[in-house]
C-alpha cells in the first residue's frame, strides 16, 4: 500500500511508471458542497507499481502527475472516464492523451451496456471490490487504511482488466471501434460548460417562447454566479425555483420575494437585482434569438410495429457480433430510419461505419422487405428475401 503525500515522492512515482506503456488512473473527488469537483485522490498504476496520491496534502506540486497524463507515450487507461477526465481539464484545460476507457471498450466487446467496474473486475480479474467505503468523505484526513486500500484497488484490478479487453480488441479487430468511441471523450469542447446551453438541462416541454427566453437567461446568470462562488447551482437558485421565475416572470422586488424558495433578504440584495435583471432580459430578447427546443422527426402514424420490428433486429445483431445495443443504435436512430424512404441518411449514426456493418444494413434491407423474421424452433432467425 503506497500513500504518497509530498512532492518528492510523486516526482519519483511519475519517473518510474512514465516508461510504461500503459497506466490505469482513478479519482476520488467531492462535489457536493462546490460547483467544481474538489479532488481529493488521485489512483495510478503501472503494470508493477501503484500509489494513491493525496491531492489535498498541503504544498503538494502535482506536476509531474499532470505532465505524465501530457506524455504521448503512455496509454492512460480509465474506466468511465467522463467525470475523471473533467477533473484533469480543469486542472490543465487539456484532455489526458492517448485514452482508453473500459466501460466503452467492454461495450464494444459485448459486456452490456455501461458496465460497472465492480463487474469488470469480477468477470476480468476474478476480483471483489469492497464496496463499504465507497461513499465516504475523501476530503477527510487523515485517510484510514481501509481508505487507502480501497482507492488503490480502482486501478489495480483495472491493469488486468485492461489487458483483457486489449486482447479481445486485438483478436476481434474492432480496436477501430474503440477509437471512434473516443472522439468526445478527448474532444475538449465535452468538458466547456456554456452558461448560454445549461437552459437545455432543464428539459423543458411544452414551454412557450417567452417561457424559454426568461429560462435561458436566468439559468445563465445561476451558472456563472454559481460559478464565480465555487457553489452548487442549486445553492443559488433551486429548479424549482427557476420553473417558477420563468412562469411568473416577476419585475418587482416584492413579486420576487413572494416566488417560492426565495426570501426578502434575498430579494432585496445584490442576487435579487440580478435575478430581476435576468427575467427582464429574457422577456425583452428578440424573437429570432428565443431558443427553440428541438424539434423530434415527424412520424407518420403506424410505425410503431416496424420500431419494435427493429429493436428485434438490433438486438440479434448486437447478440451476433457481440456488442452493446446502446453502442450501436437508440430509439431515435430505430424511428428514423422506420420513416425514412431511403438509405441516404447521413446524419443517423447506427447507418455509418462499423454501426452499418453491424446492424444498419440489415436494418435498411428489412425496411425495403428483403429480410424476414422467423421462428426455427424457439429461435428467432433472419430469412433473405
Amino acid at each position: 500500500m503506497s500513500l504518497i503525500t509530498d512532492s518528492a515522492a510523486l516526482a519519483a512515482f511519475c519517473a518510474k511508471v512514465s516508461v510504461s506503456d500503459y497506466v490505469t488512473v482513478d479519482t476520488e473527488f467531492m462535489r457536493d458542497r462546490t460547483y467544481y469537483p474538489q479532488l481529493c485522490l488521485v489512483q495510478v498504476a503501472g503494470p508493477n507499481d501503484a500509489a494513491v496520491i493525496d491531492a489535498l496534502a498541503p504544498d503538494i506540486d502535482l506536476g509531474p502527475l499532470l505532465a505524465l497524463m501530457d506524455n504521448p507515450a503512455v496509454l492512460k487507461v480509465f474506466h468511465a472516464a467522463r467525470q475523471d477526465l473533467e477533473i484533469f481539464y480543469n486542472l490543465t484545460g487539456r484532455v489526458p492523451t492517448p485514452l482508453f476507457d473500459t466501460q466503452v471498450a467492454a461495450m464494444v466487446c459485448g459486456f452490456g451496456d455501461q458496465v460497472s467496474y465492480e463487474t469488470l473486475a469480477a468477470q476480468l480479474a476474478r476480483a471483489r471490490i469492497d464496496k463499504s467505503v465507497r461513499f465516504t468523505d475523501w476530503a477527510q484526513r487523515p485517510l484510514s487504511d481501509r481508505q487507502v486500500t480501497y482507492a488503490l484497488s480502482d486501478v489495480t484490478h483495472l491493469r488486468p482488466a485492461y489487458e483483457a479487453l486489449a486482447r479481445k480488441l486485438a483478436a476481434n479487430g474492432r480496436a477501430s471501434w474503440l477509437q471512434q468511441e473516443m472522439a468526445t471523450l478527448l474532444d475538449p469542447a465535452t468538458y466547456k460548460l456554456d452558461p448560454n446551453e445549461v437552459w437545455r438541462r432543464m428539459r423543458p416541454r411544452g414551454a412557450k417562447p417567452k417561457f424559454l427566453a426568461v429560462m435561458k437567461e436566468v439559468t445563465a446568470w445561476r451558472e456563472r454566479e454559481a460559478q464565480r462562488r465555487d457553489t452548487p447551482r442549486n445553492r443559488v437558485v433551486r429548479d424549482e425555483t427557476i420553473l417558477d421565475l420563468c412562469a411568473h416572470a416577476p419585475s418587482t422586488m416584492d413579486e420576487l420575494a413572494r416566488m417560492r424558495g426565495l426570501s426578502k433578504n434575498f430579494a432585496e440584495g445584490r442576487l435579487g437585482q440580478e435575478l430581476l435583471d435576468a427575467v427582464k432580459r429574457g422577456l425583452a430578447m428578440p424573437q429570432a434569438e428565443i431558443p427553440a427546443l428541438p424539434e423530434g422527426p415527424e412520424l407518420p402514424s403506424g410505425l410503431g410495429p416496424i420500431v419494435e420490428l427493429l429493436k428485434v433486429l438490433l438486438k440479434m445483431k448486437c447478440e451476433e457480433h457481440g456488442v452493446a445495443q446502446k453502442l450501436v443504435a437508440t430509439t431515435a436512430d430505430l424511428e428514423r430510419i422506420a420513416a425514412s424512404d431511403d438509405d441516404d441518411a447521413a446524419d443517423i449514426a447506427a447507418l455509418q461505419g462499423w454501426r452499418r456493418e453491424v446492424f444498419g444494413g440489415a436494418a435498411l434491407d428489412l425496411r425495403a422487405s428483403k429480410l424476414a423474421f422467423t421462428l426455427k424452433g424457439k429461435k428467432i432467425v433472419l430469412l433473405k428475401l
